[in-house]
């Protein structure tokens, strides 16, 4: 069995490149699903930082479904398109009614009630 990496940041990365078309993830849950829960912050510097043009960072949310970048900037306005054109609604900065991407617990047991 493949060891999952050491790196905190790696982990992140991991799980953002997991996360299914046209399906989001809050930053904390991206935190808690690379092994690193409370460090929602970090999982947005790292995004911040990256540079892999195939990241699908843009599949990463606030927790209440908002884009975190400034409304109007030119990440914002690239997080939008890319999000619609997977077919999710952008509203206000806001995505509608995304369901977020199943974690290994819902895929075995179904989802929470």
């Amino acid at each position: 069995m493949k060891k999952p990496p050491v790196d905190p940041r790696e982990r992140i990365l991991q799980v953002v490149r997991r996360i299914p078309r046209g399906q989001v993830l809050g930053y904390g849950e991206v935190a808690r699903r690379a092994g690193l829960p409370g460090r929602a912050r970090l999982a947005a510097k790292v995004l911040s930082e990256n540079n892999d043009p195939d990241l699908p960072w843009h599949r990463v949310l606030r927790s209440d479904g908002r884009i975190a970048l400034p409304a109007g900037s030119s990440g914002f306005n690239t997080q939008v398109e890319r999000l619609r054109a997977e077919g999710l609604t952008v509203t206000a900065g806001r995505v509608r009614g995304a369901k977020p991407a199943a974690d290994v617990d819902e895929l075995v047991w179904g989802p929470p009630r």
